[in-house]
């Protein structure tokens, strides 16, 4: 073979013997990348997993004080006017929860009766609910079995939205205030802060930014210190409805406690926790679930920490969490009253 050619493949060999070293040392590489990629998504998956099973939570001290004077009127009662329920796995509701079992969560709208006026406290799903669920994002989308209207069902009872003084939704969550287009013009009450975060238009505010002119009552946390909570605001001035400020779950979040005259007394939790088992155990919602939500994680332990403690330590005070079904069952369903 002449010397040139003689070079020419010895060249040739020496290239393809570069080229298979290189795809050798390529494959390699690209097999560790997609063994990092999948050691990295199973432990991730692992991580996520843990999240879900049961821990008690660690709960910081509080201090809640003394029992606050009430002088709930004769005539007061509190009503529940259930509008539907959505199903949900328990493991979704509360940590350690198990996927197999199905909640169904309550929307539930309560009526308080005082002889200074009728409030709503939530509206539940209200007459546009299809809609609204069309506005949040499909995630959050699950099945649903609609009841009547808190507005039908206050009709039939000879209760019509003009005798509705205020709306108090716990916060503005799509599932609290769809019924609140079913009383147009009646107030709903809002601090500030509360208002500011709906006006901003962040997420989970597209249904209560959707109903268009809201005749919203802005009030200010006027009153002192109230079971542990740092001010108060007392709606009709005799202890009777006294809101705190609770802005864990959302910004706008409130606490409802309500005195009846037989000195039984409610806290109307809200989203704190979205079941009682979140208080009993105490447990806080599953990791995923708070971080869609953007909740402020320190702020649901101490208020986990104050519900619990004023439940042990007064008795009479039964908190109720907006999403637990059982828990409406103390509470008379409209048009019957407790006192």
């Amino acid at each position: 073979m002449p010397h040139e050619e003689k070079g020419e493949a010895n060249m040739i060999r020496i290239s393809h013997r570069l080229r298979g070293a290189a795809k050798t040392r390529a494959g390699k590489i690209v097999l560790w990348v997609f063994a990092g990629i999948g050691t990295a998504t199973v432990v991730a998956i692992a991580a996520l997993a843990l999240t879900f099973t049961p821990a008690k939570l660690e709960l910081p001290d509080v201090a809640i004080g003394d029992l606050p004077a009430a002088s709930p009127p004769a005539g007061l009662s509190i009503s529940a006017l259930p509008t539907g329920t959505y199903d949900s796995p328990a493991a979704l509701t509360y940590r350690g929860g198990a996927w197999s079992e199905t909640r169904h969560l309550a929307a539930t709208a309560l009526l308080v009766r005082h002889p200074k006026g009728n409030l709503l406290i939530d509206t539940g799903f209200g007459r546009n609910v299809d809609e609204h669920i069309t506005l949040i994002p499909p995630m959050q989308r699950t099945p649903q079995t609609k009841g009547v209207p808190a507005v039908d069902q206050l009709a039939a009872g000879g209760i019509h939205p003009g005798d509705i003084a205020a709306i108090i939704p716990t916060h503005s969550h799509w599932d609290h205030v769809s019924g609140i287009d079913d009383f147009p013009g009646v107030p709903v009450m809002e601090t500030a802060a509360g208002r500011r975060w709906i006006a901003s238009k962040a997420e989970g505010t597209e249904v209560i930014n959707s109903l268009g002119a809201i005749n919203y009552t802005l009030y200010d946390f006027d009153g002192g210190s109230y079971l542990g909570f740092p001010r108060s605001h007392d709606v009709f001035g005799d202890g009777s409805v006294v809101i705190v400020p609770a802005p864990a779950h959302t910004p706008d979040s409130v606490i409802v406690f309500v005195s009846l005259p037989s000195g039984v007394r409610y806290a109307l939790i809200g989203d704190l926790v979205f079941q009682m088992e979140g208080i009993d155990i105490p447990a806080e919602k599953p990791w995923m679930l708070r971080w869609l939500i953007g909740e402020n994680n320190m702020a649901v332990h101490e208020d986990i920490a104050l519900v619990r403690a004023i439940r042990e330590k007064f008795p009479q005070i039964h908190p109720l969490p907006a999403h637990d079904s059982r828990s409406f069952g103390a509470i008379p369903v409209f048009p019957a009253s407790a006192r």
